[in-house]
């Protein structure tokens, strides 16, 4: 982080806002309402530039839909953007055609066009939707919002129920956002797109607003392009109840930091005893104040603690599992000479002509063939190893799976994951049962390192 940039703007914004609820208003004919269009909003304070940014709806971020479990969600989408885009509905097992990645399951939507998702959400949680077409270009730009699915009877009520969207921008020095750097190649090649302003539901430092004696259901969402956020629960008082969306039915306490990844949830129950302001901090070697709980007094509720219901997700029958490798090479310092692109082998000064520094089993992005085809039902494990010098935070598109090892180390929780973090020279086992037809993604979440060759697909029949 710019420190310098960072201390600079919080004396000059002193922000103190109250993060908004926003929602959809349902039409007539039971769609909600989605553009996606150019926009302006102030990143750096209240006396900041603005910044050229695009929005959904104009909002930053985009408004928040929510939907009960097992209600069937419908999303006219329309496009003001001068050029084509999609929306994936991130986390959600549903029907394979509404998944929303362009080139492989839907056309991108082309400009002045629209598109009607329809889905049934099947599980509860903390969700979200952003851009996936160029997705390096558009998610940093603004195009992402949260989508909450509510239990049919939700253990917390509405202003106790804060959803709280943690975003890295790279910022000039002038305070506006920095465009003329996407597609760097040095980011591509390295860490990804690593920002220097870190906003709460678009605002810098914000205010919080808690009341004492209550509990209180955050569900936090980073949208970050690259940026892993580390967050440590027990400095404010929280307590971990889930993970991209899926409840553990316990409240866990957290000894020291649990990372917060690019497109990884995270949800926390907390209930503040006093008046008072409580720093909200990334630990990043040392604590980092990014936003304060502001604890004001009300009539303190004895009512025990009512945690979320777990979802009903299909187990993964190991001794059945069919074991697959995933093995990431490539990137600075990475050592690759070489990788296949549509089966022809591209040497270094191809592959820096090409903008593909990444590569998945020896092959860099899409492939006419997937990496794997899986009938339906099919208990699969992906061994993945990391041989790169960077993080990487892997998202699988359609199903939720349980993180079993790391490094040959049983894991205590093996919690459901849609994105599960890698560092260097890491080897990481996942299972999952392949129970929903399609063509579903698997990519790297550091949208750059997705954009240069960390990407490819599998087919469930």
């Amino acid at each position: 982080m710019d420190r310098r940039l960072f201390l600079k703007g919080t004396l000059a914004s002193g922000a103190s806002t109250l993060l908004p609820r926003l929602s959809l208003a349902k039409s007539s004919d039971g769609f909600f309402e989605l553009e996606a269009g150019k926009s302006q909003a102030k990143l750096y304070g209240d006396q900041g530039p603005f910044s050229d940014l695009w929005l959904y709806n104009g909002q930053l971020p985009g408004p928040e839909i929510r939907a009960k479990q097992g209600e069937r969600v419908r999303v006219r989408f329309t496009n003001r953007l001068d050029e084509p885009t999609s929306i994936h509905w991130h986390g959600i097992r549903i029907d394979n055609a509404m998944d929303g990645v362009a080139g492989l399951t839907q056309p991108a939507v082309k400009p002045g066009e629209s598109f009607d998702y329809d889905f049934v959400a099947p599980d509860a949680g903390t969700y979200w939707y952003h851009a996936h077409n160029m997705s390096w270009n558009q998610v940093p730009r603004g195009l992402s919002g949260a989508l909450i699915i509510e239990e049919a009877n939700e253990p917390f009520p509405v202003e106790n129920d804060l959803t709280l969207i943690l975003n890295d921008w790279r910022l000039d020095e002038d305070g506006a956002l920095d465009t003329d750097s996407f597609g760097a190649r040095m980011d591509f090649s390295h860490a990804g797109r690593l920002g220097n302003w870190l906003t709460v539901n678009g605002t810098s430092l914000p205010d919080i607003p808690l009341q004492a004696g209550r509990w209180h259901r955050l569900r936090l969402i980073n949208t970050s392009a690259s940026r892993v956020l580390d967050i440590a629960p027990a400095r404010f008082g929280a307590k971990l109840i889930g993970l991209d969306g899926q409840c553990f039915g316990e409240a866990r306490d957290v000894e020291g930091t649990v990372q917060l990844s690019p497109a990884q949830r995270m949800d926390l129950v907390m209930r503040p005893e006093t008046v008072g302001t409580i720093p909200f901090e990334m630990m990043t070697g040392q604590p980092f104040t990014f936003a304060n709980f502001q604890v004001s007094a009300s009539e303190p509720d004895d009512q025990p603690l009512t945690l979320p219901g777990v979802n009903r997700l299909p187990e993964p029958d190991l001794s059945k599992a069919r074991t697959l490798p995933l093995v990431m090479a490539g990137g600075a310092m990475g050592g690759m000479r070489s990788l296949m692109k549509d089966g022809k082998e591209l040497d270094m000064r191809q592959m820096m002509e090409a903008g593909l520094f990444w590569a998945f089993n020896g092959d860099a992005g899409m492939q006419d063939a997937p990496f794997f085809s899986a009938k339906r039902g099919e208990s699969i494990i992906l061994e993945s190893r990391n041989d790169t010098t960077f993080a990487h935070a892997m998202h699988i598109h359609g199903h939720h799976f349980r993180v079993l090892e790391r490094n040959g180390d049983t894991l205590e929780h093996q919690d459901w994951r849609d994105t599960f973090t890698t560092v260097p020279r890491e080897t990481v086992r996942i299972a999952f049962v392949a129970d929903n037809p399609g063509k579903w993604l698997t990519h790297c979440h550091m949208l750059g390192h997705a954009a240069s060759g960390m990407m490819t697909w599998f087919g469930v029949s």
